[in-house]
Order: structure tokens, then C-alpha cells, then sequence
């Protein structure tokens, strides 16, 4: 390649067509065709080699996260045994009990014996400590409790790893009887029976082409009664952003119904059934997206079918996931 960006000098390209003019163009051509070859080998081979570099160095981050998370847990049992082998606090002493009052020494003989004194009425200052101190014993009884709940169930992180997101198989699919935009499918989760669905893809989809198709699904969010029939999880779909254009988000080739879908960067365990008043869905949806190359992820974590590869969209790319 020369100065000005060609793949040969144009003198060698003069010289080739001097020395045979019938087949000097062809001869250039094979020659810019093998540079062009040569060329794309290289970058290829420089690729690959990005790519291993990224799968050790993602090896070692996941090692890591693995003895963050020991460690974590490690601490957490230590805090919760320290917690409940802590000695209660003894109660607290009463006050001396009222002194009882002693006789007078007897009168010498003769003299006419002295009445003796009835003892003083407890003191007002005697019952208010009194009731002091019972307030306080009770302040103890409520606070303790407070405190240990504090160090021991502390609010749970909002993250994607609270979502149960698996494969499921779309076994049929048929429009709701009373809803023209909403459509009802029959999912195969891997359970004993499958799963219904209701989704709104009844007004933007060719809903035969569903049948028999792998999708994502939401699988622990509440049952809910849509239009008088039970949705029993949600089907996760790519939408552009004029919204003319929906598809299903589709896992890797080779899932199975039941695998279940995880990020590399947020490990755990998901919630059994995400709350609605804690509306963990509404908080994570705005970072669920299709990046320019086609693969959903979660603040650039992709979803993830261990051994199986990434949840990609179909055709759309840089759009939303709802």
C-alpha cells in the first residue's frame, strides 16, 4: 500500500500492463484481491485474540465476585450469631425499700412510756422512681428488638438479580375474547403444566407465527386477572422507540424451557414474588435494553444462558425492553 491510501503504486500497475497488456488488469486484480485477504486475516486473528483476553479477564472478575460474595456471607453469620449469643442487659436495681421505723428506747422507771410514732407515708419521690424505672425496663423491652432487626434484615438491594427471568416454549396462542390488542398464550416453563399468559402483542403481530417459538419470561410477578383471565407471568419484548415495531426477545440457540436467564455481574438468588408496593419491575425496566449490536443487558450486563450464550433481539437494536 502506498502513501495515498492505494494497494499498489500506480507505476506497478503501468509496468504490468507494459509488460502484457491482455492480462496485466487480471494479474492486478489477483493481486488486490490477495491484499485484501491478507488484510482481513489479520484483523481477524487480532479479534480472536480480544476475545480470549476478554473471557479470562471476565474469569477473573467472576472469581472474584465469588469470594466477595463468601466473604459477605461469612460476615452476615458472624453478625447474626454475635446477635443472638449477646447477653441481655440485667434489669435494672430498685430503690432501698422505706426503712422501718425503730421503737424508742424504754423510758427509765417510773416515768410514763411515750406513745410510739406511726410510720411516715411512702414519699411521692418513692413512686415516681418507682414508675421510672418501670417506664424505663419497658423502653428496654422495645428498643432491643428494633435494634436487632436493623442489623440483621436489612432492605434488599434493587437489582436485576431479583428478577426470575427463564425460557419458556409458546405451545398456542390465540386472540382474547374480549380485548382485540391483547393475545393469549399457553407457555411450557419446564413446570408440570404450562403457564397463561397475557400479552398485548394481539394488534402489532402475526400471532401464528408465535406458536412453537422460545421467548423470556418475567416468572415472578404476581398472577393478575386481565379482562377476566389469569396471566400467570410476562412475556419480555423489544419495542422500538416510535413503538410501530414489537418482537419477542429470543434466547440463545440451544435453551431449553425452564433454563433460567442470569447476569454476570449481579449473582443471587430471586425474589419469590416481587411485591407490588416495592415495584421492583418499574424500577429496573428503564435499564433493561437492546445495545447496537443486537444483545439485551442491563446496564451493559447481557442476559445470560450459562453455557448457551446471550438473549438477543431479532432484528432491532439500541430500542427499549418491557
Amino acid at each position: 500500500m502506498d502513501s495515498t491510501g492505494n494497494l499498489f503504486h500506480p507505476s506497478l500497475a503501468a509496468a504490468l500492463m507494459k509488460l502484457d497488456p491482455e492480462d496485466g488488469e487480471q494479474i492486478m486484480e489477483y493481486f488486490k484481491t490477495h491484499a485484501l485477504l491478507t488484510r482481513e486475516k489479520a484483523l481477524l486473528q487480532t479479534s480472536v485474540r480480544e476475545q480470549k483476553k476478554l473471557l479470562v479477564e471476565n474469569a477473573k472478575l467472576k472469581k472474584d465476585i465469588e469470594q466477595l460474595r463468601g466473604q459477605l456471607q461469612e460476615k452476615q453469620r458472624r453478625r447474626t450469631a454475635k446477635a443472638l449469643l449477646a447477653p441481655a442487659p440485667p434489669p435494672p436495681t430498685r430503690g432501698p425499700a422505706p426503712a422501718t421505723p425503730v421503737g424508742h428506747p424504754a423510758s427509765p422507771a417510773g416515768a410514763t412510756a411515750a406513745a410510739p410514732t406511726n410510720p411516715p407515708p411512702p414519699s411521692s419521690s418513692s413512686d415516681d422512681r418507682r414508675e421510672t424505672q418501670g417506664r424505663r425496663r419497658r423502653g428496654e423491652r422495645k428498643a432491643r428488638p428494633t435494634s436487632d432487626s436493623l442489623s440483621l434484615g436489612a432492605e434488599p438491594q434493587v437489582d436485576v438479580s431479583r428478577l426470575d427471568l427463564r425460557v419458556g416454549r409458546i405451545l398456542s396462542v390465540r386472540r382474547h375474547p374480549l380485548a382485540e390488542t391483547m393475545s393469549i398464550q399457553e407457555v411450557d416453563m419446564g413446570e408440570n403444566a404450562p403457564r397463561t399468559v397475557i400479552s398485548k402483542l394481539g394488534g402489532k403481530t402475526h400471532l401464528e407465527q408465535l406458536q412453537g417459538v422460545l421467548a423470556v419470561l418475567l416468572c415472578n410477578v404476581k398472577a393478575s386477572k386481565m379482562r377476566g383471565v389469569v396471566s400467570q407471568a410476562r412475556l419480555l419484548c423489544c419495542s422500538s422507540s416510535s413503538g410501530g415495531c414489537v418482537e419477542l426477545l429470543a434466547p440463545p440457540t440451544g435453551s431449553a424451557p425452564g433454563d433460567r436467564v442470569t447476569f454476570l455481574n449481579y449473582p443471587g438468588d430471586p425474589d419469590r414474588e416481587l411485591q407490588a408496593k416495592q415495584r421492583v419491575w418499574e424500577l429496573l425496566q428503564p435499564d433493561l435494553r437492546v445495545d447496537c449490536r443486537g444483545v439485551a443487558n442491563y446496564k451493559g450486563c447481557g442476559f445470560e444462558v450459562k453455557g448457551k450464550g446471550l438473549c438477543r433481539a431479532p432484528s432491532l437494536t439500541n430500542c427499549v425492553i418491557r
